[in-house]
Formats: structure tokens, sequence, C-alpha cells
């Protein structure tokens, strides 16, 4: 299986990034590390190697990119207004370095936008923001509101609230999402939510759901067993969804 690690210095975030890739072909799968991850974390915990198979057939090239958590949503000692302005600048770099890089070593048109836990709202939330970039979208065990408290799972912009908020969780702005075009494109994509039963984040989910049946939007949600919020979960759910 080939793998590449890439350096390089980001204009959008002002800092070094750094991200793997593994494969040679096929879709591109933009792959979100999970809450507070790392770009290494994946591999580390075997998931890359449960899609060995599809990457080596030429099906799937991942691309792990690396998290500013740390400096956005999980940066409770900035003010929240800077939390999500940081967000916007990761998205920016996702979208102007990331998928320029991914599309200049693979023609392949396909798209795919995947992450788990805090990965998945990543992954969602660019996908719902610009369907026409992207083919298929898989959330895992994920959380598609951040303003929302759960259990131990706090509100992670603190009370905050404006524009930039809003468009970026999901379950907000989507539920206002008139334009026949953007659901057209919406549509088009595959949406693909895993989540366990036992999951703090279940009812995120559900909602997500609601969403999308009223605009009329296709979409599977699967249900596990148990929390099923672990890497021995998520390497499961790589191997069916992806």
């Amino acid at each position: 299986m080939k793998r590449e690690y890439h350096k390089w210095y980001s204009p959008n975030l002002e800092k070094d990034m750094e991200l793997l890739i593994f494969g040679h072909a096929g879709a591109k799968v933009l792959f979100f590390p999970p809450r507070m991850g790392r770009f290494f974390d994946y591999e580390d915990w075997k998931i890359v190697a449960a899609l060995e198979h599809k990457i080596t057939n030429g099906e799937l090239q991942l691309f792990c990119v690396d998290s500013v958590d740390l400096e956005s949503f999980y940066n409770s000692f900035s003010h929240p207004g800077y939390r999500i302005y940081r967000h916007i600048q990761y998205e920016k770099y996702v979208l102007r370095e990331v998928l320029p890089l991914a599309n200049l070593i693979n023609e392949n048109p396909n798209i795919i936008s995947a992450g788990c836990s805090l990965g998945a709202y990543h992954a969602v939330n660019v996908a719902m923001r610009h369907p026409h970039l992207f083919c298929k979208v898989v959330g895992m065990s994920g959380r598609y509101d951040l303003t929302k408290s759960k259990g131990y799972f706090p509100d992670l912009l603190s009370g905050y609230h404006n524009d930039f908020v809003y468009f970026n969780m999901p379950n907000q702005f989507l539920k206002n999402i008139e334009d026949p075009e953007l659901i057209h494109q919406l549509n088009k994509m595959d949406i693909i939510l895993a989540i366990g039963n036992d999951d703090p984040f279940l009812d995120s989910n559900f909602q997500l759901g609601d969403i999308l049946n009223e605009k009329e939007i296709s979409y599977e949600l699967h249900q596990w067993d148990e929390e099923a919020h672990k890497a021995r979960y998520w390497r499961k759910m790589v191997a069916i969804y992806l």
C-alpha cells in the first residue's frame, strides 16, 4: 500500500500542516481525524488497515488531514468568536490547499468526505456547505450542532452565536435552505451517517435525519449496538460505508 507524508506551510492557517496519503488511485477520501486528533491517528488505530484491500486495489485513496481543534472549538482560553474564525480558516486550508493537492495527484473526479467523532462533524459540515465538490459524505459517531451540550460534552462556542456559527452547524443552517439547486446538489451526494444506540450524539443524528427528510434529501442512517464510539467500531464502519 503506497504511503506518502506531506508537510508545508499553510498560508490560510499561518503554520506548518501535515497529512498522510494512502493509495495510488480511486475515489479520493478526505479523512478528518477524531476530536482533537492528529493526521496519523487512523493509521495508528488500524482504521487505514481496515481499508487496505480497497486502497491497494485502486478503489480509494485516503488523504488523512490534521486538525486544529485545539486552536478552534477546543480552545477554551480564547473568545468563541476567535474559535469559529479559526475553524473557518481551517476550512479554507482544506478547500484551497488540500483539495488542490489531491486533484493534482489524482484525476479521479469522485471526492468523499469522511470522519469519526468530531471528524464526522468536519466531514458533514464541509460537504453540506459545498456539496458540488463531493460525491459522498460519511459521518461516524458525529455531532452536527456543536452549540448543543450533551452529557459531559459542552457547548463548544460557550453560548456565543453569529452568522459564522449558524452557517457552520449543519443542524442549524440546513433547516432553512430553500435554493432548489442546492437541494439538488445535496440529493446527488450519497449521505451516510452511522451512530451507536448509546452514543450521546444519537439525537443529533436523528435531528439531522429529520431535517433531510423535510427537505426530501435522501440519506442513510445506520444505528450500531452500544455506544460504538471507539476505534474498534470505526474499523468495521469504514470497511462497510467507505
